[in-house]
């Protein structure tokens, strides 16, 4: 445990000056909050494990600003990933590729690729761009827990961890990044995030979810993550489900605005008229609101299994998973 004075503030200097002398900043991009500290550190990158409390062989995301940097930390780039960089970086696509030496192994849990990323928030960029180096940057909370969409939630988890939080605003997308590797001429995914499938699909034919079939080690793919401190059940049935535990505190989180209003004791709607971006954006943070009523369980509504309702479910159900 350190003993910083963690504070908050817009001052990209401090920020950048921090992560040259080998500290830790929280940053923002239009996904969540990420732990950052430099790359190329095996050091700096310890550090980040252990103030997340993330186990060392769950690889982190590397962020760069722009698709040039990439030839300075992976050995090729083949078409079909510039082709989707091209398409949708910056933006919440990370991408697995054969790493350069200069990537210590502590960042990719031995493997030998490494996951890469170019985030969409003009804060970040101009703060990756002051850095002789790209930044590792998992997201900005203890392991397993709920990823944080503003710096209160970064305070919350990491006060006293870190020196700084890089205030950005809340998060865009408030869902992390897609992240994708390759196998032939297959794209594989091997997280659901921000980008759907159907995105993928426009651009290339050929594309799978990975599953199991993990030939490279990617981060995001823990059984148990994304969760409250509150037991969480995923459910299609809010109302049948309420039944079960109706001697028990109950919070209910739903997609949208139910027909029928139930007596529950908290409950926090994602998007009023049932849209699929709004809701990836407030996922979050109505998880961290729920959360913080201290209820005995969260009831959740699972989405439709369409497009950001897919990568909203893959979520929740990691949640709910013990």
């Amino acid at each position: 445990m350190n003993n910083y004075t963690t504070e908050t503030g817009t001052d990209i200097n401090k920020a950048a000056e921090l992560l040259i002398n080998g500290e830790l900043v929280a940053i923002p991009t239009e996904t969540v909050y990420g732990l950052a500290g430099n790359a190329l550190s095996g050091i700096v990158v310890k550090k980040i494990f252990e103030a997340k409390q993330r186990p060392f062989n769950n690889p982190l995301i590397v962020h760069i600003s722009g698709i040039e940097k990439l030839s300075s930390i992976v050995k090729n780039v083949p078409d079909i990933a510039l082709t989707l960089l091209q398409t949708f970086s910056p933006g919440p696509l990370t991408i697995i590729l054969p790493k350069k030496d200069v990537i210590p192994d502590f960042v990719t849990a031995n493997s030998s690729h490494v996951a890469v990323r170019i985030p969409n928030h003009g804060l970040c960029l101009d703060l990756l761009k002051r850095l002789p180096f790209p930044l590792a940057a998992p997201s900005a909370n203890k392991f397993t827990g709920i990823s944080p969409t503003d710096p209160s939630h970064v305070f919350s988890q990491l006060s006293g961890e870190i020196p700084y939080i890089l205030d950005g605003g809340p998060c865009n997308n408030g869902i992390e990044s897609t992240i994708v590797g390759f196998e032939d001429d297959t794209i594989l995914v091997y997280r659901l995030g921000a980008i759907t499938m159907e995105k993928i699909l426009q651009i290339h034919p050929h594309v799978k979810l990975a599953n199991d079939h993990k030939v490279i080690h990617s981060p995001g793919m823990m059984k148990h993550h994304y969760a409250p401190k509150t037991p969480l059940i995923l459910t299609e049935n809010i109302e049948s489900t309420i039944r079960l535990y109706d001697n028990k505190k109950i919070a209910v989180l739903y997609f949208k605005t139910p027909a029928l209003k139930l007596s529950t004791a908290y409950e926090k709607v994602l998007s009023a008229n049932g849209n699929l971006t709004e809701a990836a954006a407030n996922l979050y943070k109505a998880l961290y609101e729920l959360d913080k009523e201290k209820p005995d369980i969260i009831i959740a509504e699972k989405l439709p299994n369409i497009g950001l309702g897919q990568s909203i479910n893959d979520r929740l159900t990691r949640a709910a998973a013990k």
